[in-house]
């Protein structure tokens, strides 16, 4: 191969198992290749899982090479039958598997190493295509390999993680930044809170629409992940600087119309947000959480450091617990029920009570899949804050799901009326 051929601008990824095509195990090696991509200023075009059928990832191979420029096949190297990686793509290119007696024997001090003969099926993987480049593996006995076709390029990397990641970066650092050129991908992310996917999109595509017709564009994709909508703004230059403030300008301008909505731009998780609130002002916070059982803290509490700020709580499930805990009045759970405004705000009070907490917050709902009624069905949750800063303020909530997407909306609902809480203007308190 020579460093004359294309530029590489677009991949595909073809994962090859038929093992992932089950509920099993995932394909997480494609989350690791597009991030490196990106960082080449490489569009991924597509992801593919493939089983272990020659023919099919043959078939697949082609199409690619059609659309792109570059070509990663992740698994499919070892030494038996139902490896077939090697093979299919030697089908596409038309060249034949060669055998290098330095890989047969690097594979056999391998073996030589643990007191043990290599099997003859592993000399399958000192099989090369033709004209092809040999990746090392240190980490494994499959070596990848690297063929050039007619100037776009496939590669052929191992399934393992802990083999493929190395060979990647090397790869990225080398061959691959070899052959891109000047432009490179520049991105941002705004997470919002509080929307729905079609309420963000309706909000956001008057402004997002504009930007295709910059030059560069700024391409934008609006995500829906659990309790949370995402924004990701991506463009391609070749100029650093100016991406930044295109992509900064465009950020503000959808800043402009979320306002507090957008609870990140540089993709720290709620509970990090929330947690540096809590540092900078001294505070600290505890909870009683019923539907959650605990997640909310469980969540602040993943964040190292989280001992400045987190005294504590109670998962009060039962309204006995509510009461004896976190000092509920029977009579207000009688009156209005375990899901109620009125006992989120008393498990807020309470539990900022029992524990000296700067904040205290009450979480009480439904996660489903049973329990609801007409009148509280499944999903409806109610969150309460109370604290020294303002009036205790209380919000009822009609999330969708599972048990544990209601769970994990309920938390996020928690952290987030702390966050606006915290977020407010001194002036506004």
């Amino acid at each position: 191969m020579t460093n004359g051929g294309r530029h590489l601008a677009r991949a595909e990824i073809i994962a090859i198992g038929s093992e992932l095509l089950g509920s099993a195990r995932l394909d997480t090696n494609s989350l690791l290749l597009s991030e490196r991509l990106a960082t080449l200023g490489i569009e991924l075009r597509s992801k593919t899982v493939v089983g272990d059928n020659r023919s099919e990832v043959a078939e697949h191979v082609r199409r690619a090479l059609d659309r792109v420029d570059l070509v990663i096949l992740t698994g499919g190297l070892g030494p038996t039958d139902d490896d077939v990686t090697r093979d299919a793509v030697a089908d596409v290119v038309g060249r034949p598997l060669v055998e290098y007696p330095d890989i047969v024997e690097r594979l056999r001090q391998r073996f030589a190493r643990r007191n043990l003969q290599m099997p003859d099926v592993n000399r399958r993987q000192a099989l090369v295509i033709d004209g092809g480049i040999v990746l090392d593996n240190p980490n494994g006995t499959a070596p990848g390999q690297m063929v050039d076709v007619g100037g776009k390029l496939v590669v052929l990397l191992p399934g393992p993680p802990r083999e493929l990641k190395p060979m990647m970066d090397a790869l990225v650092a080398g061959p691959l930044a070899e052959r891109v050129g000047v432009e490179r991908l520049f991105r941002t992310t705004l997470l919002t809170v509080g929307r729905g996917e079609s309420h963000v999109e309706e909000l956001a595509q008057p402004v997002y629409s504009k930007w295709l017709q910059l030059n560069p564009p700024i391409e934008t994709t609006i995500l829906a992940a659990p309790g949370q909508i995402e924004l990701h703004l991506v463009t391609r230059s070749a100029d650093a600087d100016a991406a930044a403030a295109a992509l900064t300008h465009a950020r503000d301008e959808l800043l402009a119309v979320f306002g507090p909505d957008v609870f990140s731009t540089d993709g720290r998780a709620m509970e990090e947000i929330v947690g540096q609130l809590l540092l900078d002002r001294s505070l600290t916070i505890a909870a009683a959480e019923s539907c959650t059982g605990g997640l909310m803290l469980s969540r602040l509490t993943d964040i190292p450091g989280s001992s400045a700020y987190v005294v504590g709580g109670v998962v009060a499930y039962s309204n006995e617990l509510k009461t004896g805990l976190a000092c509920v009045p029977p009579a207000l759970i009688e009156a209005h029920g375990a899901v109620s405004e009125p006992v989120a705000i008393a498990l807020a009070e309470g539990v900022r009570s029992k524990t000296g907490a700067s904040i205290g917050v009450g979480i009480t709902g439904i996660a489903g899949p049973s329990g609801g009624t007409p009148q509280k069905p499944v999903g409806t949750v109610a969150v309460a804050v109370s604290s020294a800063l303002a009036s205790p303020r209380s919000r009822l909530f009609w999330l969708y799901g599972t048990r544990t997407m209601i769970k994990f909306q309920a938390a996020q609902m928690g952290l987030d009326m702390v966050r606006r809480l915290l977020q407010e203007p001194v002036s506004g308190r």
